[in-house]
């Protein structure tokens, strides 16, 4: 055996798991910080229309419909000797930072808009791949009862690697050029991927193809065999009522939240009168504060007062100052006023993906986990898409404060939603599934 199997496995040490899994989010942050926000931010200083930045956003949001795709590849495809998701994690990430590098050479980015969306959108595909393959990692050897904690610590680092890549990438991109910005991402995300070259999920596995190593018995015994296995429980998971809830929850949620954070930078540069520089600045020191509430409060407290109860009062604080905001129009000039808004708004959604999250991964099997878990996020970037979709429409016919009503609403929905799910009874069917699989999947082999 090789002097690298002293190093940490993921299955041995909690403290490890919540380590990669927060450095692996961050990593995943950088990149939606830059496209999802900074950009768009930055077209809008440089006039692009309305319909152009949303065309841009709907380009950035479509890979991440596709992730069912590859979902199923990842659960009945992998290489067991480095781990069940390990290989798709490594892939992903090499993916992201070659593609950052090709968009980043894009001549003209904004005189070239169509390659320029192009570019992003293959971006995304490998954002959204490693995406599907750290969840899938994350349901496979995060214990249920570190889940709600381990999401919090995941939801913050997105937010933190986001809010860094849209300051600094916004700052470079004005100091300097949209090569340096996106170049400057590229590197960090090459950076964090030592961290799945070094931590396995088990500590008998191989660090690379060539060293020494092993499957471990869990593995093993959590690998699908044949497609028959994926399609039938996923039919079977997808019946259950309170799966098609949380796939709604999920659309529902991520379609408002990508609607109104499209719609924020436009309002922020054509109404209040900011800057690309000024809105990704005010918009990235409240994701660095929505991320570290995100890590030191938002999975503890779900922890101590329930998934349900802690979602609900953020979805009701959400409406509340989304509400105040829409009606308070004399102040919609004041700057610091809309940076507060932006602010509590920021804090209030980190804590409310992190509980959205935490339910959609305690709703997962184990079996079909990358699968499974990520049709759940699949069907939620479809609402992201949508939308985004929405912004021209939207901002062509009504007034600012029907627009922002229209979010309000939205939230209402997913509000009326998640009190409809039964977590302990979607938890309680799962197993009775899983038991039944695994006895047809034994007498298929017999």
């Amino acid at each position: 055996m090789t002097s690298y199997t002293r190093l940490p496995a993921l299955a041995n040490s909690t403290f490890w798991r919540y380590f990669a899994f927060t450095a692996l989010y961050f990593a995943e942050g950088l990149q939606m910080g830059l496209l999802f926000v900074g950009i768009p931010a930055w077209m809008a200083q440089n006039a692009k229309t309305p319909t152009e930045i949303g065309q841009f956003a709907t380009a950035c949001a479509l890979p991440w419909t596709f992730k069912f795709v590859v979902a199923p590849l990842m659960d009945r495809y992998t290489y067991l000797p480095m781990g069940r998701k390990r290989p798709w994690v490594l892939f992903g990430q090499f993916g992201l930072v070659a593609s950052l590098i090709v968009m980043a050479y894009v001549p003209d980015p904004l005189g070239n808009l169509q390659l320029f969306a192009g570019a992003a959108f293959l971006v995304s595909t490998f954002g959204a791949l490693q995406d599907a393959a750290v969840d899938g990692m994350a349901v496979d050897v995060i214990p249920g009862d570190q889940q709600a904690r381990a999401n919090g610590f995941m939801g913050g680092a997105r937010m933190i690697g986001s809010s860094l890549a849209l300051a600094g990438g916004s700052w470079l991109l004005n100091q300097y050029s949209f090569t340096v910005a996106a170049l400057a991402v590229a590197f960090t995300v090459g950076l964090l991927t030592v961290v799945p070259i070094l931590l396995r999920e088990a500590e008998s596995e191989k660090f690379f193809p060539w060293t020494d190593g092993i499957a471990s018995p869990e593995s093993r015994n959590l690998q699908v065999s044949n497609w028959r296995t994926i399609v039938r429980s996923l039919f079977s998971l997808f019946r259950l009522k309170n799966s098609l809830l949380v796939s709604l929850l999920m659309f529902i949620t991520m379609g408002s939240y990508n609607y109104f954070e499209t719609l924020l930078p436009i309002f922020a540069v054509n109404v209040s009168g900011w800057t690309n520089v000024s809105y990704s600045q005010a918009f990235a020191s409240a994701d660095l504060i929505g991320g570290i509430s995100g890590i030191l409060l938002g999975g503890v407290l779900i922890e101590r007062f329930g998934k349900k109860r802690m979602i609900g009062l953020y979805f009701l604080g959400i409406m509340g100052i989304a509400t105040a905001f829409a009606l308070l129009t004399d102040y919609w000039t004041d700057r610091v006023f809309v940076h507060g808004f932006i602010i509590v708004y920021r804090w209030l959604n980190a804590f409310a993906k992190i509980g959205v999250y935490a339910i959609a991964m305690e709703c997962c099997s184990r079996k079909v986990s990358a699968s499974q878990f990520t049709f759940y996020m699949t069907i939620g970037a479809v609402g992201s898409m949508v939308g985004a979709t929405l912004i021209g429409p939207v901002k062509e016919h009504v007034s600012w404060g029907i627009a922002f009503a229209a979010f309000v609403a939205l939230i209402a929905v997913s509000w009326l939603i998640l009190q409809s799910l039964n977590i302990r009874q979607q938890v309680e069917q799962i197993t009775r599934l899983e038991k039944a699989d695994n006895t047809e999947e034994k007498l298929l082999l017999n």
